[in-house]
Protein backbone atom coordinates (compact mmCIF):
# COMPACT_ATOMS: atom_id res chain seq x y z
CA UNK A 1 0.00 0.00 0.00
CA UNK A 2 1.19 3.86 -0.79
CA UNK A 3 0.17 7.08 0.50
CA UNK A 4 -3.07 7.71 2.08
CA UNK A 5 -3.85 3.96 1.62
CA UNK A 6 -0.81 2.65 3.82
CA UNK A 7 -1.57 5.30 6.20
CA UNK A 8 -5.33 4.44 6.31
CA UNK A 9 -3.93 0.60 7.15
CA UNK A 10 -1.92 1.84 9.87
CA UNK A 11 -4.46 3.16 11.44
CA UNK A 12 -6.83 -0.14 10.85
CA UNK A 13 -3.95 -2.64 12.09
CA UNK A 14 -3.48 -0.90 15.22
CA UNK A 15 -7.58 -0.73 15.38
CA UNK A 16 -7.67 -4.33 14.87
CA UNK A 17 -5.08 -5.43 16.59
CA UNK A 18 -6.56 -4.61 19.95
CA UNK A 19 -6.16 -7.74 22.52
CA UNK A 20 -3.50 -9.03 20.60
CA UNK A 21 -6.43 -10.33 17.68
CA UNK A 22 -5.06 -12.54 14.20
CA UNK A 23 -5.82 -10.07 11.21
CA UNK A 24 -6.91 -12.41 8.41
CA UNK A 25 -7.61 -11.94 5.15
CA UNK A 26 -11.17 -11.82 5.04
CA UNK A 27 -11.15 -9.18 7.98
CA UNK A 28 -8.38 -6.91 5.67
CA UNK A 29 -10.55 -7.56 3.00
CA UNK A 30 -13.86 -6.39 4.83
CA UNK A 31 -12.31 -3.50 6.37
CA UNK A 32 -10.61 -2.17 2.66
CA UNK A 33 -13.49 -2.69 0.90
CA UNK A 34 -15.80 -0.79 3.32
CA UNK A 35 -13.38 2.39 3.47
CA UNK A 36 -11.91 2.16 -0.20
CA UNK A 37 -14.96 0.67 -2.09
CA UNK A 38 -18.57 0.86 -0.13
CA UNK A 39 -21.78 -0.94 -0.74
CA UNK A 40 -23.96 1.38 -2.21
CA UNK A 41 -21.07 1.37 -5.07
CA UNK A 42 -20.46 -2.34 -5.58
CA UNK A 43 -24.28 -2.44 -5.75
CA UNK A 44 -24.08 0.18 -8.70
CA UNK A 45 -21.59 -2.04 -10.40
CA UNK A 46 -24.29 -5.16 -9.83
CA UNK A 47 -26.59 -3.00 -11.86
CA UNK A 48 -24.89 -1.85 -14.36
CA UNK A 49 -23.57 -5.23 -14.84
CA UNK A 50 -27.31 -6.43 -15.15
CA UNK A 51 -28.35 -3.85 -17.40
CA UNK A 52 -25.57 -4.45 -19.97
CA UNK A 53 -26.23 -3.79 -23.14
CA UNK A 54 -24.09 -5.14 -26.52
CA UNK A 55 -25.29 -1.67 -28.16
CA UNK A 56 -22.56 -0.50 -30.32
CA UNK A 57 -19.79 -2.16 -29.00
CA UNK A 58 -17.95 -4.99 -30.84
CA UNK A 59 -18.13 -8.23 -29.73
CA UNK A 60 -14.55 -8.21 -28.01
CA UNK A 61 -15.67 -4.43 -26.15
CA UNK A 62 -18.72 -6.13 -24.96
CA UNK A 63 -16.97 -9.38 -24.02
CA UNK A 64 -14.14 -6.90 -22.10
CA UNK A 65 -16.83 -5.27 -20.12
CA UNK A 66 -18.75 -8.33 -19.35
CA UNK A 67 -15.49 -9.87 -17.64
CA UNK A 68 -14.51 -6.27 -16.09
CA UNK A 69 -18.53 -5.95 -14.58
CA UNK A 70 -18.81 -9.91 -13.94
CA UNK A 71 -16.52 -10.49 -11.00
CA UNK A 72 -19.22 -7.71 -9.11
CA UNK A 73 -22.07 -9.97 -9.47
CA UNK A 74 -20.60 -13.48 -8.24
CA UNK A 75 -23.83 -15.14 -8.28
CA UNK A 76 -23.76 -14.87 -11.84
CA UNK A 77 -20.14 -16.15 -12.27
CA UNK A 78 -20.61 -19.61 -10.94
CA UNK A 79 -20.26 -23.12 -12.43
CA UNK A 80 -23.06 -25.28 -11.53
CA UNK A 81 -22.88 -28.76 -11.32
Amino acid sequence: LHDEADHWWGNAKQRLEVGGACITWACFKREFLTKYFPADERNRKVIEFMELKHGGMSVSEYAAKFEDLCHFAPHYNTLEA
